[in-house]
């Protein structure tokens, strides 16, 4: 039987602000990737999703971003590989610091939004982001885009890598996910987004926009959390891939 992670972004609550249907998402998933301040989240909201996680028994990651509250992680900063280092080790540690309280593993670590996307074509910030996970510590397992540069250089140091799938984003050609100031970078429609998932996790292949198959060798399913549909999309994505024959189940 073929095995796959599910993991959602998710604490991306701050201050008086709220965020994504976390309690509801969070027991229908197997990955949480917890926001550590800098894009989204707050050290209050880190603390109680944490909670909810190990409630849930689903594994906890690290999800630093951007120092960049106001875009959310998604604009694009021209860090230095020691200031892109050093960023995500401290959000790193800072996550960590949460699991130790409560007695819970910190498990993996999936950077967010722009810093994703930079990395996952660019060598020497992925060379930085991985030498910052290994860094924090050596066993956490590191998650990228399926095929990129972020996973080439998690493995070059040595980490436990997972490639990722996103359920409900368009792909390039090259494998990239389409830039999200394009109209057709998000999949609107829900049985358009399981489907192709369902396929992808059989074949190893997905669509993408220009009509050419792309490879994709991923071992974790992305599920967007902060939608109105959030709840009943990760539904319909865990009962397609039960009907397939497929576990869900954590890195």
């Amino acid at each position: 039987m073929a095995k796959i992670d599910l993991n959602c972004d998710l604490g991306e609550s701050f201050g008086r602000y709220t965020l994504g249907l976390d309690d509801q998402v969070i027991p229908l998933i197997t990955s949480a990737n917890v926001a550590c301040g800098m894009h989204a989240g707050d050290p209050v909201v880190m603390a109680r999703t944490v909670f909810l996680a190990a409630a849930s028994g689903v594994a906890i990651g690290a999800h630093p971003g951007y120092p960049d509250l106001q875009g959310f992680g998604r604009r694009n900063m021209a860090l230095s590989p020691d200031e892109a280092y050093a960023f995500v080790l401290y959000q790193v540690a800072a996550l960590s610091g949460f699991c130790k309280a409560q007695g819970v593993a910190l498990h993996h670590v999936k950077p967010h939004g722009q810093l994703y996307n930079s990395a996952a074509k660019d060598e020497e910030l992925a060379a930085a982001i991985a030498r910052a996970v290994y860094d924090a510590d050596p066993n956490l397992v590191l998650v990228g885009l399926a095929g990129s540069k972020l996973i080439d250089a998690g493995r070059a140091q040595g980490l436990r890598c997972a490639g990722e799938f996103f359920a409900d984003r368009n792909y390039t050609s090259e494998g990239a996910l389409v830039p999200r100031s394009q109209e057709n970078a998000v999949i609107t429609d829900e049985d358009q987004a399981v489907s192709r998932t369902v396929a992808a996790v059989k074949s190893g292949k997905v669509v993408a926009v220009d009509g050419t198959e792309v490879a994709v060798d991923f071992d974790t399913i992305c599920v967007h959390g902060d939608g109105p549909k959030a709840l009943a999309f990760v539904k319909k994505i865990r009962a397609a891939l039960a009907d397939a024959g497929v576990e869900i189940k954590a890195l």
